[in-house]
């Protein structure tokens, strides 16, 4: 059984956290998506709470749990015998950014990472952007998370 893990904060989930799960979903057998913390960032959202907005949005897809990392990927990995990452890639700072974390993991243990790019109106969508515009302004939410994270957006900015 091939099993992946697509780790992420998802601080909130965006359309282009979707459309990588979507994908993913269709090149391996299970997909876990993996809930963690960036140490590196500020949470809008407590981690309860990530993970049952990212387990309503991918309800649809049968083949995809949800879990909560807490430390390194790698670790998480062996734990739920899982042997690729999967990663999204909207332009080449995030390639540099993958590739050097990718390294990093095969160094730590036997994993593949495998790198799907983000379609063209994903690409400019991050989840920092998507708290920038949801304090502001509740406009046109939807073009760029799922439904579930807009009601969230907008229940936690009134």
């Amino acid at each position: 059984m091939r099993k992946a893990v697509f780790p992420g904060s998802f601080d909130p989930l965006t359309n282009g956290h979707l459309d990588i799960i979507e994908r993913a979903s269709e090149l391996f057998d299970e997909v876990v998506v993996a809930v963690g913390k960036n140490t590196n960032k500020a949470g809008l959202f407590q981690p309860d709470e990530r993970l049952e907005l990212v387990k309503a949005a991918v309800s649809h897809l049968d083949n995809v749990e949800v879990g909560q990392i807490e430390g390194l990927t790698v670790d998480y990995m062996e734990t739920i015998g899982a042997k690729y990452i999967v990663r999204g890639l909207r332009n080449c700072k995030d390639f540099e950014y993958e590739r050097d974390i990718a390294g990093a993991n095969s160094a730590l243990d036997d994993v593949e990472t495998i790198l799907l790019f983000a379609k063209p109106e994903n690409q400019n969508i991050s989840s920092s952007m998507v708290k920038e515009i949801a304090k502001l302004s509740s406009k046109r939410l939807d073009a760029f998370v799922p439904a579930v994270v807009v009601k969230a957006l907008q229940e936690h900015f009134g």
